[in-house]
């Protein structure tokens, strides 16, 4: 138990050793360089987590690796159920169910491609290959995190899955403004393209602020694809207990694995629409949940080494690369689909 008699003051030291690392990066964040990348802190985290892992992790009692296994675990969970504070129903309504299907339709078909694509395709294991696919189906490095205690993957894949966010919603924020031109579409359907197709929620602030009259629509189809990620995840559960089940025989058991922090991340949405708590509140509450979540995230990175990297070779880029193929190309053609149909 890391709070036991024994551990206690190790595993306070860890969370405190990480939270200092997690400010760091929240000030770097804001750096204006940093910030005119639209680089969350929860990038900069990890990328200080792996930097740390690789270089001084030797230099500290091994009391506090509690503490950090803690952070990257249980703070976790506790952070993605009040990330529902950036989300409301209402938001969800406004956009219309053009922008609903967008965002189901992408976040399920982009989920089996990358998943499907790079466990049999490019070989990978189906930790590595569900993270990266969450990534790139729901909302980034956000998505990732959330997905690692479902599957209770190892934290240097975690690492490889928002490496591969950060490279192509990189690209995807150049690449999007430049396309605008020559696609068919007037700023609004373009809006809900770019919520229901490019990675993380700050990519997409950027891209939508880049064309006049497209911003709210993404954002509000962004949104609506990370409310999506609590049933994908108990989906997910359930399918890893079916398949436990299946691969230890008839005499074995269901046993369900059920994200309980998803549902608790819904309700906390529901909490949010109702409107319950004042404004100044509710930001406050983001506030705190991006600095745990950059806790999280660099706790994790603090679990990576580079030559676990090495072992994957580059499957996880190839796979990236197919996504953002199908999220550029198909993304298009289904945002055109949904605009006509509804």
């Amino acid at each position: 138990m890391p709070f036991s008699a024994s551990k206690r003051k190790g595993t306070l030291n860890g969370i405190l050793f990480v939270a200092i690392f997690a400010a760091a990066a929240t000030f770097i964040a804001k750096i204006p360089f940093i910030e005119h990348l639209h680089i969350s802190p929860l990038v900069v985290g990890i990328v200080l987590g792996i930097f740390y892992a690789n270089t001084l992790h030797n230099t500290i009692p091994s009391a506090w690796e509690g503490g950090i296994t803690f952070s990257g675990k249980k703070i976790l969970r506790f952070a993605i159920v009040f990330y529902g504070f950036n989300i409301t129903f209402q938001q969800i309504a406004d956009v219309g169910m053009a922008g609903f299907m967008v965002s189901l339709v992408m976040l399920v078909s982009t989920f089996i491609i990358g998943t499907i694509a790079g466990m049999r395709l490019f070989k990978m294991d189906r930790d590595t290959s569900m993270l990266t696919a969450s990534g790139a189906a729901v909302c980034g490095a956000a998505a990732v995190a959330a997905t690692e205690p479902v599957l209770n993957a190892q934290s240097h894949k975690v690492g490889v899955a928002v490496g591969m966010v950060v490279l192509f919603g990189t690209i995807a924020m150049f690449v999007y403004p430049l396309m605008y031109p020559f696609l068919d579409m007037d700023p609004a359907t373009f809006g809900i393209y770019v919520g229901g197709t490019i990675h993380e929620v700050a990519q997409v602030v950027a891209v939508g602020g880049a064309i006049e009259g497209a911003a709210d629509n993404a954002v509000i189809v962004k949104m609506t694809r990370v409310m999506l990620i609590a049933p994908m995840l108990i989906l997910l559960g359930l399918y890893i207990s079916y398949m436990a089940k299946r691969q230890g025989g008839a005499g074995a058991k269901l046993q369900l694995v059920i994200p309980w922090f998803a549902v608790y991340f819904v309700g906390m949405a529901g909490v949010n629409s109702l409107a319950l708590i004042p404004d100044n509140i509710v930001h406050i509450i983001r506030e705190i949940d991006t600095f745990l979540l950059t806790v999280a995230m660099t706790a994790l990175g603090m679990n990576t080494r580079f030559a676990k990297f090495k072992e994957l070779g580059a499957a996880p880029l190839y796979t990236a690369t197919l996504m953002f193929a199908w999220l550029v190309i198909g993304g298009y053609f289904v945002t055109l689909w949904a605009v006509k149909l509804f």
